[in-house]
């Protein structure tokens, strides 16, 4: 077994490595860039090593920088993590040369999967049912159209290389073939360096499920399925193991195909076998086919080592330093149920855009397991993936183990940016979800009503109000007036709305007026009572007079100052600006021209995905305020539309 590793990431998987590593006695490197220089994974490791600035190209993309560092530190091999260069085989090629151990698949493995055309066309001649569609070398524009038509639409457009919804699309009609293609080149070519495509047949009531296997490059084994069906622009937003609704001879069935796609290139180490279902029948043996290789961790693996008891992080170092497969196949058994929430900062009715800020509180209840690279006090950083955790959470039944995550998702507690927990909750509480009737549909079909933003009640509008005043203050809650009880007006702003409310305070309580009615609060063993009954609430002070208050959702108010509220500007409606910071990737417009509402203006690059900024009327441009290549700002103004006419 290794004495010291280097772990080749951040954040959260990088604090997973580190705590199984210190289980087992195994010393830990971090690498950090600028941004990350008072990281959590920084503090817990047993060293860490400054890599470069705060782009991933300029730190976490350094396989050379990397590779120096752990040679430097005295690490024996090199944990990837996922994302950035965990599946890149020429990494892998000069960690081997450096006379260092890569913990992961050969690069020979990493190459044999990493391109969707090759890899399916390996996995048919393995005897592994693939999707069918077009894995050809002709990338001419007419003749994937014409492969397109002969499948049959609606066909998926699909990055050969990479992952992670990138460079995919789907097309229902001929007519808009040539425009998504285009589209899903250019995200491709960005996101990987390399625009090719394949085109499948897009599948109806698709499910998203997905074998672990392990493998010691001898032979290898399964370890069961995960259902990631949840997704919404392909990103996996809750999974759960095992997969609703499976029978046991499907689990078979699909476990043992899993393993004759990691027999087939002789694979070491932790991977995934992700297939596409067809559900429109059930699950039946004949309707599942291979999509891709994830030949790394996968950032769901918790919910497989909830059911499994094992350890995923142990096994690939024991196999990484040359131990055989810890289990046979007939060894290991499925217990109970698992589910994973992906907590981002993104602002959901916005459109799940990417969101920054200082944490000002982070806490999750007792009992449930929440893998996080964050603490409170941190910066979500505009430089990578906006994640704050993974909520897992295990019980005796599916049933059981879907109460316990909608239970510790209503008492997560964030407050300092805006999140996903409350569309988190909507969904653990879907009817159909409940009932396991799951596709990778089920969001977008329902997304008006699992993206409403939940109003706060007079009880939590009038906590908001109390915190924003700093009651109970440390002197006493009464005022100096003559004849009568000190009357004081406040406003809140929540969602945009501006809250009046007026304050009263007695010698026993304070009485909050809202346009819903009074409230009777009183201060009583260090909480709140309101109207007689005790609120239960918890209540943090933010940054620039912000309030949030937790009460099974998260309510954030700000207080306004009518002294000092500036006037709007007369062009706001005229300007389109940076809905997040971001890399400008391209502008379509200049000064004078004529566009109609709808037209593209700017594509802005942030947290790896690409987001088109449309102008919202018809009129004409009367200043580019950016260019292409520009880091921005959220509310950057990057474009002007001159004043429409009276």
């Amino acid at each position: 077994m290794f004495t010291k590793i280097l772990i080749a990431n951040r954040g959260e998987i990088a604090c997973r490595v580190i705590r199984t590593a210190r289980r087992m006695g195994v010393a830990t490197v971090a690498v950090y860039s600028d941004a990350d220089a008072g990281a959590q994974h920084v503090a817990l490791a047993d060293a860490a090593v400054h890599i470069g600035g705060p782009a991933p190209f300029d730190s976490y993309l350094r396989g050379d920088r990397i590779i120096e560092a752990a040679l430097e530190s005295g690490a024996q091999a090199i944990h990837p993590g996922y994302g950035f260069l965990s599946e890149n085989p020429d990494f892998v090629d000069a960690v081997v040369a450096a006379g260092l151990v890569f913990i992961g698949p050969s690069a020979e493995a990493i190459r044999a999967m990493g391109l969707k055309d090759a890899a399916k066309a390996l996995m048919t001649r393995a005897g592994v049912p693939v999707v069918p569609g077009y894995h050809g070398e002709n990338q001419d524009p007419g003749h994937l159209a014409g492969a397109a038509d002969a499948i049959g639409y609606p066909v998926l457009i699909k990055a050969v290389a990479g992952g992670g919804g990138k460079g995919m699309r789907r097309v229902d009609r001929a007519a808009d073939f040539a425009d998504a293609l285009a589209s899903a080149q250019g995200e491709a070519r960005t996101a990987f360096g390399n625009p090719a495509v394949l085109i499948e047949k897009y599948v109806e009531k698709p499910r998203h499920i997905e074998v672990q296997v392990f493998g010691d490059g001898r032979d290898a084994i399964h370890l069961f399925e995960r259902d990631c069906s949840l997704q919404r622009r392909h990103q996996k937003v809750i999974e759960e193991a095992p997969a609703p609704g499976m029978t046991e001879a499907m689990r078979a069935a699909m476990g043992e195909a899993a393993v004759r796609a990691a027999r087939a290139i002789g694979y070491s180490g932790a991977g995934t076998i992700e297939f596409i279902v067809d559900a429109s029948e059930g699950l039946r043996e004949d309707r599942f086919w291979f999509m891709e290789m994830n030949t790394r961790l996968q950032v769901e693996h918790p919910v497989t080592e909830a059911i499994t008891g094992i350890d995923l992080v142990e096994w690939q170092l024991r196999i990484a330093s040359g131990e055989a497969l810890p289990a046979r196949q007939e060894d290991l058994t499925i217990r109970g149920h698992a589910f994973e929430a992906r907590l981002y900062a993104e602002d959901v009715p916005a459109g799940f855009l990417p969101a920054t800020g200082r944490l000002a509180h982070l806490a999750f209840p007792p009992g449930v397991r929440a893998d996080s690279g964050i603490r409170a006090g941190d910066v979500i950083s505009p430089w990578y993936d906006p994640m704050i955790a993974k909520v897992i959470v295990h019980g005796p039944s599916r049933a059981a183990a879907l109460q316990q995550l909608s239970f510790a998702l209503a008492k997560t507690q964030v407050a300092g940016s805006v999140t996903n927990l409350a569309f988190l909750g909507a969904l653990a509480r879907h009817p159909d979800f409940a009932a396991g009737d799951v596709d990778t549909g089920l969001i977008a079909r329902d997304l008006d009503r699992l993206v409403v933003d939940p109003a706060p009640s007079p009880e939590v509008t009038a906590l908001a109000v109390l915190a924003a005043l700093r009651l109970p203050a440390a002197d006493g809650m009464q005022g100096f007036t003559l004849w009568q009880p000190l009357r004081r007006a406040v406003i809140l702003l929540r969602a945009g709305r501006e809250i009046p409310a007026t304050v009263e305070c007695h010698a026993d309580r304070v009485l909050v007026t809202l346009e819903e009615g009074v409230i009777d609060c009183r201060w009583r063993d260090g909480q709140w009572w309101l109207n007689g009954a005790k609120s239960g609430a918890q209540v943090v002070p933010g940054a620039e007079g912000t309030v949030t208050v937790f009460a099974d959702h998260a309510f954030t108010f700000e207080r306004l100052d009518p002294l000092s509220r500036a006037a709007e500007a007369a062009v706001a409606g005229n300007v389109i600006a940076a809905p997040m910071p971001g890399l400008v990737k391209a502008v379509f417009v200049a000064p004078g021209q004529a566009v109609v509402a709808g037209d593209r203006l700017a594509v802005l690059e942030a947290m790896k995905m690409e987001h088109t900024l449309i102008a919202g009327r018809d009129g004409t441009v009367a200043e580019v305020l950016t260019e292409e290549g520009a880091q921005v700002e959220a509310g950057a103004a990057l474009v002007r539309l001159e004043d429409e006419e009276p």
